[in-house]
């Protein structure tokens, strides 16, 4: 019996896509398939902070941050912690783990190097509107608080700023209880200096700035110092920002909580520069790759950094073991590979050795 698929409209094209969260049960050959949860942070989080809703086919999603706001939206943005103990223990995603599963279930985790140069902001912003509208929050679609910039174009200026005009009003609303927020996700361009605090800057959306104010600017450079520092020292990175965000009396909108990720040329996500280098060979292959995320796994937590599903004779899982990884990093390691007889593996214990060939 064949898995069940749908016709998704990516831009002005009918394209066939997965339901959500079946990938596993596509064959490893077919472009549908997708590794099994276990090998990333995906597989914690099933049953609780998502959960498939295979009546709608739609995957609904518990989130650990909020979508209203008491008070006025002053931009005092809480950053998106660590998912380490206390968050992880509570089955439900963060800021940082509902973009990571954006990304995963909008099909931008994969590769092959038949796709360079092919890759551009509008398949990203399709592919991402598309999955958002196959998830649920308390049973509204995503897609009805996530705003992610459509690519610009200076002939459409006008029509473009109507359209997202109109999709914040639901931010400058005055009815009575508490204020609603919408999600911000798009490229970051730069940060500039505000009079008291910081002004995001994204693509695509020229003439628009987010507002954060000093301390969450501190926080945020703390937060994601690893995540700055990486999209800094590479001029072909994008940086990729999630934010919740407010409106103000004064029509200013304001960040209340965001998180960052880096993603290379290819808008392939990366945690750091052992993944890039990682990335950087595997991108060149015929091969198709799949690009493991953590999601709620704290860093000190292994996880499969890539996958080769059509690797043959069995599928390859590679693991990079990070700088300082202790000896139950180890043991976890040993057990997931274990636990994997129908996959081979590749380690790479960065920081103690140059990465092992990629002989395949």
């Amino acid at each position: 019996m064949g898995v069940p698929m749908y016709v998704a409209k990516i831009g002005d094209q009918l394209v066939i896509k997965r339901m959500p969260l079946t990938g596993v049960d596509h064959d490893t050959t077919c472009p549908s398939y997708e590794p099994p949860y276990d090998l990333s942070g995906l597989g914690p989080l099933m049953g609780g902070a998502i959960k498939l809703d295979t009546a709608a086919g739609t995957a609904a999603l518990k989130l650990d941050f909020s979508l209203s706001k008491r008070g006025s939206s002053g931009g005092g943005a809480r950053d998106s912690e660590p998912a380490d103990s206390v968050k992880n223990a509570s089955k439900k995603l963060s800021l940082r783990g509902l973009l990571h599963f954006l990304w995963h279930e909008s099909g931008l985790t994969e590769w092959t190097a038949h796709w360079a140069g092919k890759r551009h902001w509008w398949q990203v912003y399709h592919h991402l509107q598309e999955a958002a509208r196959t998830m649920s929050v308390r049973q509204q679609s995503l897609a009805e608080r996530l705003f992610v910039p459509e690519p610009f174009r200076a002939e459409e200026k006008a029509a473009i700023e109507q359209r997202r005009t109109q999709a914040f009003s639901l931010l400058f609303q005055t009815s009575p209880g508490p204020k609603a927020l919408m999600l911000l996700l798009g490229e970051v361009k730069e940060f500039s200096s505000a009079r008291n605090g910081q002004l995001v800057v994204i693509k695509h959306m020229p003439g628009f700035r987010l507002y954060l104010e000093e301390t969450a600017w501190r926080r945020l450079q703390r937060r994601f110092d690893t995540e700055l520092t990486l999209w800094g020292s590479n001029e072909t990175s994008h940086l990729i920002a999630i934010a919740t965000m407010g409106g103000n009396p004064s029509g200013v909108v304001t960040v209340n909580e965001i998180a960052l990720m880096v993603v290379t040329e290819q808008w392939l996500p990366i945690e750091n520069t052992h993944e890039e280098r990682l990335l950087d060979r595997l991108t060149r292959m015929r091969e198709k790759m799949v690009k493991g995320l953590r999601f709620e796994l704290s860093r000190t937590q292994p996880f499969a950094n890539v996958i080769l599903p059509e690797h043959r004779p069995l599928t390859l899982a590679l693991y990079i073991v990070p700088q300082g990884a202790d000896e139950s990093f180890e043991t976890a390691l040993r057990e997931m590979i274990d636990a994997r007889q129908d996959m081979s593996a590749w380690v790479w214990r960065a920081g103690k050795e140059e990465m092992p060939p990629l002989t395949f």
